[in-house]
């Protein structure tokens, strides 16, 4: 009779691939802030030490939720929601939210501010493919199967529109075709999905000229060059600066309070100036493998809930490097949006960390009822 232990797999290229990521990420936040730190703060270490102890406070998320059991979250999905809502509406229409640069997207929770947004980015993910997971009988009917979780999905999205948040707003409806289209929807029901998604969109930044500046501002950057096109005529340069093997680690000349928002949402323009397109790759390759290795979870995952858990995560990391590389880079319009594991930021880098743990933990588990099935046949 074979053991009755069964071995409980771990995803180590999966891991793997995040400690390195997560670690040259530190080092580039390091690179790209130290002269701002200075100047702001009086110390060049600055923004590195809050990022090192947001990969401590990440590092034990990450292991925490590894063991906790993915179909758990199925059983926590209304308080999700509600948490989700009432997050939302704190930032927006109370005195804890927290403004920058135009927008109130932070909650002020004591010494600590959070951005509730990437919060809920995660959380409704878990409730896309909770309710999805469900419908799988009636996908095919839009009333009853496709339209009521995105009711939901409609109220999230107003509300972290009024903070203004284009990028995350977007972001989260884009995950949720996705996850409808996972879930067996008819091509039609994804089609007017995605129009009236794109009509909303437009409508909003229509609304407001300067939101229809911003959205444009990418297409021809140099005709605006100290307004909506200065950050990305500074990316072009730190790009072309760096060249195929860099400028030399620490060498960025760009960083030198030329490109706004260098250690956060244009860290990558800093890499690209200071270890060239090289290092670009090896970014790029990283999360290309964290990506690959989500759609393999959820494509070997017999749980129509786990699949498509590691489907929606799988589908917002690739989305968000997608609008960060194609921002830094002029392809797409500058939409705020960090890249993961690279980007200066607690909240990100935290619900990054819980979103590859929860992939982690499906690959376990899967591997775990394999391993029970390989006893079962050598018991027999």
């Amino acid at each position: 009779m074979g053991s009755s232990t069964v071995k409980k797999e771990n995803d180590w290229v999966l891991i793997t691939t995040v400690v390195l990521l997560a670690a040259f990420g530190l080092v580039m936040v390091y690179s790209s802030s130290y002269v701002i730190g200075y100047d702001k703060f009086g110390d060049p270490h600055y923004f590195f030490k809050r990022q090192l102890q947001m990969i401590v406070i990440s590092t034990v998320l990450f292991v925490v939720f590894l063991q906790i059991p993915y179909r758990f979250y199925q059983k926590i999905v209304f308080p999700i929601v509600l948490a989700s809502i009432f997050l939302l509406i704190l930032v927006v229409y109370s005195p804890l939210g927290v403004g920058t640069n135009g927008a109130t997207r932070w909650l002020a929770l004591g010494p600590i501010q959070i951005q509730p947004s990437e919060f809920v980015k995660l959380w409704m993910i878990i409730y896309l493919a909770h309710v999805y997971s469900r419908k799988q009988m009636y996908i095919n009917q839009f009333v009853k199967g496709v339209m009521p979780p995105l009711l939901i999905i409609s109220g999230i999205f107003l509300l972290i529109m009024r903070q203004p948040d284009l990028g995350t707003a977007g972001l989260i409806i884009a995950v949720a075709v996705l996850i409808v289209f996972c879930s067996g929807a008819k091509f039609i029901h994804l089609f007017l999905l995605g129009s009236f998604s794109s009509f909303i969109v437009w409508t909003y930044a229509n609304s407001q000229s300067y939101r229809m500046d911003r959205l444009t501002g990418f297409m021809d950057p140099f005709a605006n060059e100290t307004g909506t096109g200065y950050q990305l005529i500074q990316s072009y340069i730190a790009i072309a600066h760096g060249g195929i093997t860099g400028a030399g680690f620490g060498q960025s000349v760009q960083k030198l309070f030329y490109l706004p928002e260098a250690h956060t949402d244009f860290i990558l323009a800093i890499v690209a100036e200071e270890l060239g397109l090289l290092g670009v790759l090896f970014v790029i390759t990283c999360l290309g493998i964290i990506f690959f290795r989500g759609m393999l979870i959820g494509v070997r995952c017999k749980n129509p809930f786990g699949s498509l858990l590691a489907f929606g995560i799988s589908f917002q990391i690739a989305l968000q490097v997608c609008l960060n590389i194609g921002a830094m880079s002029g392809v797409l319009p500058i939409t705020g949006i960090p890249l993961p594991f690279m980007s200066y930021g607690g909240s990100s880098l935290m619900i990054s960390a819980v979103s590859v743990a929860i992939l982690a933990n499906i690959y376990r588990s899967n591997s775990k009822i394999n391993n029970a099935n390989i006893e079962l046949d050598k018991a027999v």
